[in-house]
């Protein structure tokens, strides 16, 4: 339960497609003067270094945001807090989650990270002092803060699924957290597997959330043998304009898969 280290995976193609889309939601909330709440379930440590021994053994960043980057505009949210990270910490730094969160929000918004990993959650909690962060299992955090202070906002669940109790439990635990807080925009992330131990899961969702929306990209396994074919993201309450940006990031995966955009 304790074992995951992003690290390892930091700037993979799945990455790519949560951050992007993360990135883009946060910078059109935050287009309006009203405060509002972010809470992350499975922060991890909220920065990495794309030169560190775990990133180059497995590559995965290689193949990942180093390939990706020529996909964006130079202002689009997700380069614009590359760009920013990278600057304060260096040209090989790559941005978790929580710090594209806390790059891209203001100092009237709210920030709760939690992750249950001591060493992950002592670097998160020592590189976000403005953020409540928090040493505790995440959904129960989530659970207990829903409905936030501010109401508006974004709660992430992006879990590494070690645990495979979680299939069953997100179902749940997603459409208790939309009865708790039903303007909040809810992402779940989800890997594709060759497995297909992810497809009851979202067909559970896809029951009680039907108008949430679902979104999955394809790619090559990382290496042979490997099971992750593909990353999804399920949206309850998804902005206006989401289904479009992801829609132009889909095509950009599916050109890289028929061989284009090589570097």
């Amino acid at each position: 339960m304790l074992s995951y280290q992003h690290a390892y995976h930091a700037g993979n193609l799945a990455d790519v497609h949560k951050h992007a889309a993360l990135a883009w939601m946060l910078d059109y909330l935050t287009q309006k003067d009203k405060p509002l709440s972010y809470i992350e379930t499975h922060a991890g440590r909220g920065l990495y270094d794309l030169l560190a021994t775990e990133a180059i053994k497995t590559g995965e960043a290689a193949k990942g945001i180093t390939r990706a980057e020529a996909w964006f505009a130079a202002d689009h949210p997700y380069l614009r807090v590359l760009a920013d990270v990278r600057k304060a910490h260096g040209d090989q730094a790559y941005p978790g989650s929580p710090l594209i969160a806390a790059t891209l929000l203001r100092e009237t918004d709210t920030l709760h990270l939690a992750d249950l990993h001591p060493q992950e959650h002592a670097e998160l909690e020592h590189l976000l002092p403005m953020a409540s962060v928090h040493r505790r299992d995440g959904i129960a955090l989530a659970q207990s803060l829903c409905p936030p202070t501010p109401r508006r906002g974004l709660l992430l669940i992006d879990p590494s699924y070690e645990v495979k109790e979680d299939y069953d439990l997100l179902p749940r635990a997603l459409t208790t957290l939309h009865k708790k807080w039903n303007v909040g925009i809810l992402m779940l992330w989800y890997p594709i597997l060759t497995s297909q131990a992810h497809l009851p899961m979202l067909d559970a969702l896809q029951e009680a959330l039907p108008g949430a929306l679902r979104h999955e990209v394809g790619f090559a396994p990382a290496r042979r043998g490997h099971g992750m074919v593909g990353s999804g993201l399920f949206v309850v309450n998804p902005p206006w304009g989401l289904a479009a940006e992801l829609q132009r990031l889909e095509a950009c995966f599916e050109r890289m898969r028929q061989g284009g955009f090589s570097r």
